[in-house]
């Protein structure tokens, strides 16, 4: 009787790891960088290349920064959700990071389907996409006043995602 009774235990197990895991989103990676800082860096500003721009100028801020490219398909996915909150709503701070781009392809993509960012800064090496642990655009972080990454949203930005997570987290952080 012994010996039927571990073979049970050991699927039961098993098939209790597997319910576990079927209920997790695989989108949501779990970031080792939430809740510590965002890394410092200084980068050029898109649009005028010979002034730089870097967290510590938004310090006492909460902001979204946004990692995109020109080559991404799922950035155009997500765009359209962009450009239509920097029309409705002023409030957030969104700033890009565009991402192992050339900087001509960057401006023609922003200037043909809307620029959403107060500003988009170039990371054409991706070292600091490298230090933020990006693995794929579209990332979006959200960042608190003490320059604290408190979320990390992996994939587009769908309408959903902005209303039921992004805006009501920047809201309570004090956006």
């Amino acid at each position: 009787m012994r010996k039927g009774v571990v073979p049970i235990a050991v699927f039961g197990v098993l098939i209790a790891f597997l319910a576990i895991g079927l209920t997790l989103n695989p989108r949501e990676l779990p970031s080792p960088l939430v809740n510590k800082p965002v890394p410092a860096f200084e980068l050029p500003q898109l649009n005028a290349p010979q002034q730089t721009f870097g967290p510590k100028d938004l310090r006492g801020k909460v902001w979204m920064l946004n990692v995109w490219a020109s080559w991404c398909v799922a950035c155009r996915v997500e765009h359209p959700v962009l450009v239509e909150l920097s029309k409705t709503d002023k409030s957030v701070l969104v700033y890009g990071l565009n991402y192992k781009d050339k900087r001509e392809d960057a401006l023609q993509w922003l200037a043909r389907f809307g620029n959403p960012y107060t500003e988009s800064l170039s990371d054409t090496q991706g070292t600091v996409g490298i230090d933020l642990g990006v693995y794929g655009v579209p990332e979006t972080f959200i960042i608190d006043k003490e320059g604290v990454i408190r979320h990390k949203q992996i994939g587009p930005i769908t309408p959903e995602v902005l209303r039921d997570t992004i805006l009501p987290l920047m809201r309570k952080l004090g956006a």
